[in-house]
């Protein structure tokens, strides 16, 4: 099934972010109201060209149930409130809800969910109680740079970002 090898490293990073969640979300539970049926951070990312060639082989058939005509700007795989590539969705939608550490544009800045954290003191975060989001994303870019290099197909570059509704056309 899976033949790219950066592909194979995509999973891998997926996997070990998927752990990181997990404890996350065991660590903050009472802190968070994510829940299914609640998609108020279910938008059209963009997402790098590993993670939607990984999406467009993994979701396989589920790319069809989309919606092509969702509102502008909202995921058009929310369908009835719920994700219909959940198992293959993109890295953004796994961290969503937690506390995401990352560097601004001077300071370390931190990002929640609003619906979360309302009674918390967010003087207490510390990188071991949050989602390093910039370690994640060099790992990402670094698979996603070898995935380009490779690539055949098309012609991408290592930076480039594509609308996740591009999925739809798929």
């Amino acid at each position: 099934m899976i033949k790219n090898k950066a592909i194979e490293s995509y999973l891998s990073l997926r996997d070990e972010i998927d752990n990181r969640c997990r404890e996350l979300y065991k660590l903050h539970a009472p802190h968070l109201q994510c829940q299914a049926g609640c998609d108020m951070c279910c938008m059209d990312f963009s997402i790098l060209p590993v993670e939607y060639h990984a999406i467009k082989e993994l979701a396989g058939e589920d790319l069809k149930k989309g919606k092509p005509e969702a509102q502008k700007g909202k995921c058009p795989f929310l369908v009835n409130h719920r994700c219909v590539i959940y198992q293959a969705r993109p890295v953004i939608c796994r961290t969503q809800g937690l506390p995401l550490l990352f560097m601004g544009e001077e300071n370390w800045e931190l990002s929640a969910c609003e619906l979360n954290f309302t009674d918390f003191d967010f003087g207490t975060f510390t990188e071991e109680n949050t989602f390093s989001q910039d370690r994640y994303n060099s790992k990402l870019y670094m698979i996603n740079k070898q995935f380009t290099e490779n690539f055949t197909e098309k012609n991408f570059d290592p930076t480039d970002l594509l609308p996740i509704s591009s999925l739809l056309k798929e």
